[in-house]
């Protein structure tokens, strides 16, 4: 959740794939005093490249500064912010949950609603699979804290540009 004053931003960051580009880029993050509240990496279409998606608050002004010292890292080839009706935008969590003949038929009925599927099932838990945007996964874990939940996993937000547009495109312009 943004912090008043401040709005969140999510930007696909274009690196060479190259040991340390990671460290580098977060340090930033870090040197500018910028919380991350989601990250994801992942090589590319291309071996060559690795996008790193990074979800933060904070104020513009100190969003394009940030923006500007990741262009100085020798390996950031593009960044493109991601947000709105431009972009779509996911995250996955696992969850399980205690099996309880108790609660069992209260936490079907919420999977149900949500979408959620169920990819294991045990005398003692029940694991969930939720893909969706993180406010609705958000929304979910808020929903589950009713029962008992064992653990939970969630990746950070991907997103990508709507429409045919890539984020390579951008680079070879």
């Amino acid at each position: 959740m943004a912090l008043s004053g401040t709005s969140r931003y999510t930007i696909a960051v274009l690196v060479r794939n190259q040991f340390g580009v990671l460290n580098r880029v977060t340090s930033l993050f870090r040197r500018r005093q910028f919380n991350i509240s989601s990250l994801s990496v992942s090589e590319t279409e291309s071996n060559e490249y690795s996008r790193i998606t990074v979800t933060f608050d904070g104020e513009d002004v100190a969003k394009q500064q940030l923006v500007n010292q990741l262009y100085k890292l020798p390996d950031v080839c593009f960044i493109k912010e991601l947000g709105g009706d431009d972009a779509v935008s996911c995250e996955l969590l696992l969850i399980k949950m205690a099996n309880s003949v108790d609660t069992r038929d209260e936490i079907l009925a919420a999977v149900a609603g949500f979408g959620a599927e169920t990819i294991d099932y045990s005398k003692d838990a029940i694991v969930f699979r939720l893909t969706d945007e993180s406010r609705k996964i958000d929304d979910f874990i808020e929903l589950m804290r009713d029962f008992t939940i064992l653990e939970i996993c969630r990746t950070g937000s991907v997103s990508l540009e709507k429409g045919s547009a890539t984020i390579r495109e951008d680079l070879d312009k």
